[in-house]
């Protein structure tokens, strides 16, 4: 009987955001008791792989973030590059409006955070907080208005934080490396050309791809570039077709299995490793200080006013046009519920204030503020437009 009703969970739309909350919440209270000792050692267990004269040592934390995010991330190209070859982003038009909408989704939030923060130059690293939407907290809210949510809005959203991920990953790679390392980026471009020889010569074995993909991380990792761009990179070149139309895809077989493990392993141990907030000793106040009030507002209203108002501007202007069944309440409503930055913004944050002397305490509370209110706030907007619709 327990056996049946984990396996009823597991099938749930939203299980996999429903994990996601507990396992941030679990980590909240830990880090919050008695046993919060317990947390910070599990997390800073030194782990080493070691092959003659190359090493990898990094404490839990890090194998997490660097590690588990190159497979999640990895898992997100897969999903894209399927949808603009063979689905629904196939045609160009359906790109158009959640694109736009990802590029205002990411300057508007980072230009509020900068005007609260202009006259700090330490201050001003973490301009890239809130510009993050997080993938699995937004679609997992969206996913907890079950079927009544319109599968245009779901695939504007998942495009749009896709999208907003890989630009990201991009704003780390440019302004968050530091020391970068020549020969491990040459060893990192070597290996993407073997991988590109094999596309061209229609080499179809998934363990071939993924040998020099764990290479082509490993590259990354060393080379100063945050290591998950690897895993962006590896899925460009798993081929989604085979010449035999019996043949199963190895893109689609791939997706098909990482897809569990991503939703209901990797992103649950990432939510728990990285949201552990300690906020003993915070007061109403600290929300005040200019970090975590920027970044609250440019997650709160910076999302809201850079997605919505490009989606406005885009449809208005004849670029795009209103998803199927969507209303401008509907899209309101997704606007906002991308202002949840949680683990990617807590990811940022990390880079941004790493090599400085500053309590990220208040970092983590404008991101807790922000992520919070706009996943009430866009989910209660949502809820009252798709029960309109119904009604109607």
């Amino acid at each position: 009987m327990i056996i049946g009703t984990i396996k009823d969970f597991l099938r749930l739309e939203s299980a996999s955001g429903l994990l996601l909350v507990a396992a941030a919440i679990l980590a909240m209270v830990i880090k919050n008791s008695p046993a919060s000792f317990f947390y910070d050692d599990l997390l800073n267990i030194p782990i080493t792989i070691q092959v003659g004269a190359f090493v990898i040592a990094k404490p839990l934390l890090l194998w997490i973030n660097d590690g588990l995010m190159a497979v999640f991330f990895f898992l997100v190209d897969l999903e894209i590059k399927r949808e603009v070859l063979d689905g629904e982003l196939s045609n160009p038009q359906q790109i158009v409006l959640p694109a736009i909408a990802a590029v205002g989704g990411m300057a508007v939030p980072a230009g509020i955070y900068i005007l609260f923060n202009m006259n700090d130059p330490v201050a001003l690293r973490g301009w890239a907080i809130p510009a993050a939407t997080d993938i699995a907290f937004a679609l997992g809210v969206l996913s907890l208005l079950g079927d009544r949510v319109p599968p245009a809005l779901k695939l504007f959203l998942l495009t749009l934080a896709i999208i907003d991920d890989l630009g990201a990953i991009i704003i780390i790679a440019l302004f968050y490396t530091a020391g970068l390392s020549l020969t491990s980026l040459l060893v990192a471009a070597a290996a993407i050309i073997v991988l590109y020889v094999m596309n061209k010569r229609g080499v179809l074995s998934i363990a071939s791809y993924l040998l020099i993909g764990f290479i082509l991380w490993a590259a990354v990792l060393k080379s100063g570039v945050h290591a998950t761009l690897a895993g962006v990179l590896l899925a460009f070149f798993i081929p989604l077709r085979t010449p035999d139309p019996a043949e199963p895809s190895p893109l689609r077989n791939l997706e098909h299995d990482l897809h569990p493990a991503v939703a209901f392993a990797i992103l649950p141990i990432f939510a728990f490793a990285n949201t552990g907030i300690s906020l003993i000793g915070l007061t109403p106040a600290d929300l005040l200080d200019p970090i975590p009030l920027g970044i609250a507002a440019g997650l709160l209203i910076g999302k809201l006013l850079g997605v919505f108002g490009c989606t406005w501007l885009s449809i208005k202007t004849g670029l795009a046009k209103l998803p199927d069944r969507c209303t401008w309440l509907d899209m309101f409503g997704v606007s906002v519920l991308c202002g949840i930055g949680f683990t990617m913004s807590l990811f940022i944050s990390s880079l941004a204030f790493e090599q400085v002397t500053h309590d990220i305490a208040d970092d983590r509370l404008g991101i807790l503020v922000g992520s919070l209110l706009s996943a009430l706030i866009g989910y209660t907007i949502l809820r009252y437009s798709l029960a309109r619709k119904r009604t109607h």
